[in-house]
C-alpha cells in the first residue's frame, strides 16, 4: 500500500480569529484523549495498512510531548486538541461527536495563533493524502502543499 504524504506551511500574516481557549494537557484526560486520538486515526492506519491500527495505549508514548498538546475541553469532555511543536501543527483531533460543527477549523486556528506567538517561523504540517478532509481544510484556511513525498 502505497502511502504519499504532504508537507504544508501557512506564509501569510495574519491569521483568523477563533473564539475558543483550549487548555495544556493533563494527565488525567490521558483515557480520554487516548480514545478519541485512536478513534480519529483508526480508519486511517487500516486504510493504509499501518499497524497497530490503535496506536496510542500507553502515556508513556506522549509524556516528553504532552507540554506541546493543547485540549479544548467543556465539562471535563474533550471536544478536540491539537498539538504544537515548534512551528508544526501536529495531530489534529476531534471527538467523533462533536465533528462537523466547525472545531477543526478553531482547533487548527487556536495553533495556529499559539505558533505565531511563539515563533516567526512559516507554520508547517503533514499530513497523509489519505485525509482529503483535512486536506481541504487546511487549503481553505490558507496553507499550501509544499513537499509531496512517497513514505512508503
Amino acid at each position: 500500500m502505497e502511502i504519499i504524504a504532504y508537507e504544508m506551511k501557512y506564509v501569510k500574516d495574519d491569521i483568523e480569529k477563533t473564539n475558543i481557549l483550549c487548555i495544556p494537557f493533563e494527565q488525567k484526560y490521558f483515557q480520554q484523549y487516548m480514545k478519541i486520538y485512536n478513534a480519529c486515526f483508526y480508519e486511517m492506519r487500516k486504510s493504509l495498512n499501518i499497524e497497530p491500527y490503535n496506536f496510542l495505549s500507553d502515556y508513556k508514548q506522549i509524556s516528553e510531548k504532552s507540554k506541546d498538546i493543547f485540549l479544548l475541553v467543556s465539562e471535563e469532555e474533550i471536544i478536540g486538541s491539537v498539538a504544537c511543536y515548534g512551528s508544526e501543527i501536529d495531530d489534529l483531533i476531534v471527538n467523533k461527536k462533536f465533528q462537523n460543527k466547525g472545531y477543526g477549523k478553531k482547533l487548527l486556528l487556536w495553533g495556529m495563533k499559539y505558533i505565531r506567538h511563539n515563533s516567526n517561523e512559516p507554520i508547517s504540517l503533514h499530513l497523509a493524502k489519505w485525509n482529503e478532509k483535512a486536506l481541504m481544510l487546511y487549503e481553505k484556511v490558507g496553507f499550501d502543499i509544499t513537499n509531496t513525498e512517497k513514505v512508503r
